[in-house]
């Protein structure tokens, strides 16, 4: 398969369902309530449509006075996104090569192409979108030494899968400089030891034609680093320069599909549009509960012929009133209750259904504990939906960011000249790092009373982090000072 032909339908009618999906749930990511009420209006053509509401920016009937309504946002599922990639990165995995040769390598690359971030932004927009695209680049201008490794949400990517293994795939942005009727598209083709771009100007829907990369600023640069043929060039490596992860399998939508599944699919849109109706309703009624006084005719200020009239209410001396006398002057006091323990507990029942749905425990959006004290079982015990979905994510980042890795070796090689012999490296999650010093205390005393741990172990279960040089010493301090290291008396002085 090659990049699409010119005139050809845009999206591609294969992927038009697969993007619609994506670009929902990136709406909700983002969180932007003029992009949500677009999509209400789109999607809401039921019983509320039929009868003028939406629920982000209601439709007034045409003799109403315009008044645009209040709505409010809750950004939970950005919160759900952000907390998916801080439980998978929140510390760096441990990426080690077979030899110590590639692993000082490896470890001055993680540090010039700042991975650690790329993965955190990477984990997040996958959490949220179904899935990322890892992509290996080269700009000599902008990057003289090294490649440079970057992310492509997946609504701009067209996958080719033979046999659930990604063959190869074409990468596309809309560029600045169209206007209504005219788009410009930069393709991006990468496939083992090639990639080819191309420039087509055509409208919103179509393709349209294909035009030198010379025709736009953004890809007349690439030039001066194709090939021959002006559109393509050799990796000089027999891999593809690109990974895809996905954030979930399976797909529920389209089962069979390498495409992985977002946080959100379960679906959990109406609970995040119920969550923002509960609390634009508990801010209405904190908007109508403001005192307000109704006061009589007399009481008010004339402002002037068609001016209307005016209350001032620090004035402290009125004159007479021709009016019936009341207990308070005339002066009516209209205040409403706020239905603070209603929106309360139905928000937090909405909060907690959404992460549960989404493969989280409600422990880890603050929703159990009510502040009083727990043991570390009971944290762990709380945690447990979380633990499991973070597991199950951090199997496919160990699968996947390994060819990532490898493929970056291989053209820091080819085409910059690294001196490394490239190798797969191995990937490991540290998933137990938020683990409680309570807890490790424990689990160490239950595997030290049943004679299955040595002293060496229990110091490296305790800190991960130490070098084997310091594990070494501390075991040697841990010995000496309880006596477990002591030679046998009757090695020393035999009978």
């Amino acid at each position: 398969m090659s990049i699409p032909a010119p005139g050809s339908a845009w999206p591609p009618p294969h992927m038009a369902a697969v993007y619609r999906e994506m670009r929902r749930d990136a709406m909700w990511y983002a969180g932007d309530p003029d992009r949500l009420a677009a999509l209400a209006d789109r999607r809401e053509t039921g019983v509320e449509a039929r009868h003028g509401r939406r629920r982000f920016g209601r439709q007034q009937p045409a003799d109403y006075p315009r008044k645009r309504e209040r709505r409010l946002h809750v950004p939970l599922p950005g919160d759900i996104a952000t907390k998916s990639a801080n439980l998978l990165f929140a510390d760096m995995p441990t990426i080690t090569a077979p030899t110590e040769a590639t692993n000082m390598f490896l470890g001055d690359a993680l540090d010039t192409m700042h991975l650690h971030e790329l993965l955190l932004g990477a984990a997040e927009q996958a959490a949220a979108v179904s899935g990322i695209f890892l992509r290996l680049t080269w700009d000599r201008d902008i990057v003289p030494d090294r490649p440079i490794p970057t992310t492509v949400q997946p609504d701009n990517a067209i996958p080719e899968w033979s046999f659930g293994i990604l063959r190869g795939v074409t990468f596309w942005r809309e560029l600045d400089g169209g206007d209504t009727q005219t788009t410009y598209r930069h393709l991006e083709r990468h496939e083992p030891g090639r990639i080819e771009h191309a420039l087509y100007e055509g409208t919103p829907d179509n393709l349209g034609r294909a035009v030198p990369l010379t025709e736009h600023t953004d890809t007349a640069s690439l030039i001066g680093s194709l090939g021959p043929d002006g559109v393509s060039v050799e990796t000089g490596i027999p891999m593809l320069t690109a990974v895809y992860v996905p954030n979930m399998t399976p797909n529920r939508l389209h089962r069979g599909s390498p495409y992985g599944r977002s946080d959100y699919s379960a679906p959990i849109h109406d609970q995040f549009a119920a969550l923002d109706d509960v609390w634009t309703s508990w801010m209405r009624d904190i908007r109508l509960a403001r005192a307000r006084l109704v006061v009589p005719d007399g009481y008010l200020t004339s402002m002037g012929p068609g001016q209307g009239a005016a209350w001032d209410d620090d004035r402290e001396v009125y004159s007479g009133l021709n009016m019936p006398p009341t207990d308070n002057g005339g002066l009516t006091l209209a205040q409403f209750g706020i239905r603070v323990d209603e929106h309360q507990r139905t928000a937090e029942a909405l909060t907690r259904k959404a992460v549960e749905s989404a493969g989280y425990s409600a422990q880890s959006f603050g929703l159990e504990g009510g502040g009083q004290a727990i043991t570390a079982t009971e944290v762990d015990a709380r945690d447990e939906d979380s633990t499991v979905t973070t597991k199950k994510k951090a199997g496919y980042w160990r699968s996947r960011l390994p060819d990532f890795l490898l493929a970056y070796q291989l053209l820091a090689a080819a085409q910059f000249g690294a001196k490394v012999v490239p190798e797969r490296p191995a990937v490991e999650f540290r998933l137990d790092a938020a683990e409680s010093e309570q807890s490790k205390a424990t689990t160490l005393e239950l595997y030290a009373r049943a004679g299955a741990v040595s002293t060496a172990t229990k110091v490296k279960y305790r800190s991960p982090d130490m070098l084997d040089e310091d594990v070494d010493a501390e075991v040697a301090a841990i010995l000496a000072e309880t006596g477990a290291g002591a030679p046998d008396p009757g090695d020393t002085y035999p009978l």
